[in-house]
């Protein structure tokens, strides 16, 4: 039997799409998983369409985990701003820069 997609559903809809295929459903970071409802999986293993055998477990993950995407801080910004405080601006360049670009 081939493994059906759960990347994206609620988790009440990917234990009942699991249930419908006659496969067991794990979520290794959610110890309350037979609670959740609303959260949405975002990573499957056996990948989707992979062959198992019926009442094969099949392991699903709400959070991406440390480093693997989602929302989360998004500082220290790379690259970082240069060091040594404000810069000077530079001066206007002499006469019409733009219009000598553009006849050129």
């Amino acid at each position: 039997m081939r493994v059906p997609r759960l990347v994206g559903l609620m988790a009440v809809d990917a234990r009942e799409t699991a249930q419908a295929r006659g496969l067991f459903i794990n979520a290794p970071d959610r110890p309350d998983f037979h609670l959740a409802v609303v959260d949405y999986v975002v990573r499957q293993y056996p990948q989707p369409d992979a062959e198992v055998p019926r009442d094969s477990m099949v392991y699903v993950w709400f959070d991406f985990g440390e480093g693997d995407g989602g929302g989360g801080m998004r500082e220290p910004r790379i690259p970082r701003p240069p060091s040594g405080g404000m810069q000077r601006e530079l001066d206007e360049p002499p006469g019409d820069a733009f219009f000598a670009m553009v006849i050129s």
